[in-house]
């Protein structure tokens, strides 16, 4: 194992290289008691003027060293919101949980069905979906790092609640229970192979499906949770899809998009792979929503616009190109993209398994 401390340490510097956290208007409000919350939990909302009748709702958590009014400032969801009219809740974490505010993704007391953090969360929901005009079959989670793992456990031990989950920069389920082995599993050491992922998974909950659509995205350049753990989210998700070999490649704002469909023929995992980007969410300031800061990163591609649409709460009007034909298409609105067949798929099949074998999730 490595020193942890060298890890910390550069965290450190780089909340000091940023000096004081910015100001900005908090656009989040308190949501007030939310049951027993046995993790201890704070929660912000955001709900919009014009909510529109049987609202989705997007849950958002926030990575370390922050908060969720940075986060949303960062991100641009409740500007999202405003602008189409679904809800958006934000977990927070508490400094009394963890110095860092880091979610407690690795503590086995906090990511299990009914306890910890995991269970304030889903208190959170149920109070949301009770208080406001919610649609309960449109409800969806993303986070970033911490937020992220975090994020994948609520799928995970929770899948029924959700339709779909997007996870920046984060980590599969289970795979650590100290702080020592989550550090070693962000640098990519010790990860299990797929069997051990798609198992971790399956013990999760009783569910038997529907599963909820997995979207992960992972810059190129994170040496922070490194991007072993994106293929390896992604193939703790494939066994319950039953998503097959070889995938589809587009390009997409000039990075990399791969797709998996599942059994039913419908896209089930995505894995955006953002070229050059270190470790955050990838915004694009000229979006009009989000703000480039500490570890929200202006790398021109708004994850949240595009986490949005493939989720159908906003029209889809981008064109893509399928790096296999070089044709490019314009999706129709509100609906999951549905990119071409690729004739030379087992080459992007190639890519990815020698990619999976550096990793050690295949042999």
């Amino acid at each position: 194992m490595q020193s942890i401390s060298d890890t910390i340490e550069r965290l450190r510097k780089l909340r000091s290289a940023h000096g004081s956290a910015p100001v900005f208007d908090d656009r989040l409000t308190d949501l007030g008691p939310f049951g027993s919350n046995r993790g201890a939990l704070e929660a912000k909302i955001h709900i919009p003027k014009s909510l529109m009748p049987r609202a989705p709702l997007v849950v958002v958590l926030h990575g370390c060293t922050q908060t969720a009014s940075v986060y949303d400032h960062g991100s641009g969801w409740s500007r999202l919101a405003d602008d189409y009219g679904f809800a958006v809740l934000f977990p927070q974490q508490t400094p009394s949980n963890n110095a860092n505010t880091c979610f407690n993704w690795f503590v086995p007391g906090d990511i299990r069905r009914d306890q910890g953090e995991a269970f304030s969360i889903r208190q959170m929901i149920e109070t949301v979906t009770s208080r406001y005009d919610i649609d309960r079959s449109r409800i969806f989670i993303t986070g970033l790092s911490a937020g992220g793992a975090m994020a994948n456990v609520m799928l995970a031990t929770h899948p029924e609640l959700f339709a779909g989950g997007a996870i920046i920069a984060g980590l599969p389920y289970g795979i650590a229970t100290t702080v020592p082995e989550a550090f070693d599993r962000m640098r990519g050491q010790g990860l299990p192979g797929a069997d051990g992922l798609q198992t971790l998974l399956r013990s999760a909950s009783k569910h038997d499906g529907p599963w909820p659509a997995i979207s992960v995205w992972q810059g190129t350049k994170d040496h922070t949770v490194v991007p072993a753990n994106a293929f390896a989210v992604i193939e703790q998700w494939r066994g319950v899809h039953e998503a097959e070999y070889p995938p589809v490649t587009e390009r997409i704002d000039r990075h990399q998009r791969i797709v998996w469909r599942g059994a039913d023929g419908r896209e089930a995992l995505e894995l955006y792979q953002i070229g050059g980007m270190g470790h955050g969410t990838p915004i694009d300031a000229t979006s009009g929503y989000g703000k480039a800061g500490p570890y929200m990163l202006d790398v021109a591609i708004s994850s949240t616009q595009h986490i949005a649409r493939s989720w159908g709460l906003i029209a889809s009007f981008e064109k893509r190109v399928n790096l296999d034909s070089g044709t490019s298409h314009e999706p129709p609105a509100n609906t999951f993209h549905a990119p071409y067949a690729s004739e030379q798929g087992m080459g992007i099949q190639r890519t990815i398994e020698k990619a999976l074998r550096a990793a050690g999730l295949m042999k």
